[in-house]
């Protein structure tokens, strides 16, 4: 007899952690995977069967880059919606930054988001800490977290630390992972004054060039050696930063990069504007390439969204008044699963970059892999129809995407979270809660 928390997946495209395919079935008890085989014999008294027969069982994606805006920028998007799209997307964890307000660089506006999450999110949840010039102690002792972000540029007030001589007592001291936004402020600041008085958001990406760019990722790196310090770098976007990686980069370093900086770029900016407008910005399409093949070649190690929502009336400031950011939890899994019906990579290497190299890098026990033990957070997508990117049928607060009126195939048809079903072919379960994601030392 099965649990009251129990779940048969039957006749689904099953990815095995090999990267094979099966076609077969998958129990859920108490929120793990306990059988993953051909056809299995349902146990009685199952208490939801799902017949996923047409549709691919992935890994739930893990996002380790998000801004959900709260507390204190909930106009734009708050933990219950941004969590609802999440779902809607496929994503059934995330690990969110610390730029809200109040910062979140203490252990108690830590204790409050993770409260704030368990209220509210439809999705397992984990928070940065965030590094600035004083509060040494705090980034050695808050928990849990999957680690420190430090903003080395695109940033003001207390969490821009852009002097080595700041940033140096941090790598310094402890062990617990740095991801760093990786842009020279210095550079950033001299640029903008090469351009004042331009309104076109193209600009953007002149300003915040590629130098600016690979400058902090090189200084990062030269710190992350000289302590053999655990690094990672938060949304490469240039091939300037992806070469000297390939050349340069250590066991202990890692990085990510955005479906935007994979899909999109400067020819972008006559049709979106300031929505293609974001920190780091959107580059060439040769930079474009060589981000690809980085990623296909690990290289790059896995993919982010960097989902930071702005309104419609924010963004439509003109620049540079205009807000960087855009959204993306809802459509990353599909732009990437398009990506590989179109041949430029394999649905298990899109599922290896959203889940299971994400856990691994951040050391969270039993996510990422469909198989006995593992927590059963899992997706089923549609690998055969595709459908556009419409904006009535964005779930997040903000209401848009740059990608409206692209036709994407691999949606997200059924999500589980923790073996609850948490969104179901267009409607939400508003009643699933994850939980908060463990970070190993």
């Amino acid at each position: 007899m099965m649990s009251a928390s129990s779940l048969l997946i039957r006749h689904a495209q099953i990815l095995l952690p090999s990267g094979e395919f099966i076609l077969g079935d998958v129990e859920i008890r108490s929120g793990k995977i306990v059988r993953v085989g051909d056809l299995l014999t349902p146990p009685e008294n199952a208490t939801t069967l799902i017949d996923a027969t047409g549709l691919t069982l992935l890994p739930g994606v893990i996002d380790p880059q998000v801004h959900f805006r709260e507390p204190g920028l909930e106009h734009k998007e708050d933990l219950f919606t941004a969590s609802c799209a999440c779902v809607r997307g496929g994503v059934t964890s995330f690990l969110e930054m610390p730029n809200t307000r109040p910062l979140t660089t203490t252990q108690a506006a830590l204790d409050d988001k993770l409260k704030r999450a368990s209220e509210k999110c439809l999705a397992n949840y984990g928070f940065f800490v965030g590094a600035t010039a004083e509060n040494l102690p705090d980034l050695l002792s808050a928990t849990p977290t999957p680690g420190i972000k430090i903003f080395m540029g695109s940033m003001h007030g207390d969490l821009l630390v852009d002097e080595e001589s700041a940033l140096d007592p941090i790598f310094a001291t402890g062990e617990r992972l740095i991801a760093v936004h990786a842009e020279d402020q210095t550079r950033i600041r001299d640029r903008r004054s090469q351009f004042t008085g331009i309104s076109d958001p193209a600009v953007h990406s002149q300003i915040q060039d590629n130098q600016a760019a690979l400058n902090a990722t090189q200084l990062a790196l030269k710190l992350s050696k000289k302590y053999q310090r655990r690094l990672h770098i938060l949304h490469m976007s240039t091939a300037e930063e992806a070469e000297l990686l390939r050349r340069e980069k250590p066991v202990w370093v890692t990085a990510e990069v955005t479906p935007q900086h994979l899909l999109l770029n400067i020819n972008d900016y006559e049709k979106l504007g300031s929505l293609l407008q974001m920190n780091p910005p959107i580059r060439s399409p040769h930079d474009n390439e060589v981000l690809w093949q980085a990623l296909r070649d690990g290289v790059i190690d896995f993919i982010a969204t960097d989902h930071a929502p702005h309104t419609l009336a924010e963004k439509a400031q003109p620049y540079p008044n205009s807000p960087s950011g855009m959204p993306g939890v809802e459509t990353s899994l599909a732009l990437m699963l398009t990506q590989a019906k179109q041949g430029r990579c394999t649905v298990a290497q899109v599922a290896n970059w959203m889940s299971a190299a994400v856990a691994k890098a951040y050391q969270i026990p039993n996510k990422g892999l469909i198989e006995p033990g593992y927590d059963a957070d899992l997706v089923l997508v549609d690998l055969e129809n595709d459908h556009p990117v419409q904006r009535e049928d964005i779930v997040t607060k903000c209401g848009w995407s740059p990608f409206e009126g692209w036709n994407l195939t691999g949606w997200a048809q059924i999500t589980i979270v923790g073996g609850q079903v948490a969104y179901d072919r267009g409607t939400l379960n508003t009643n699933v809660r994850g939980q908060a994601l463990q970070f190993g030392s």
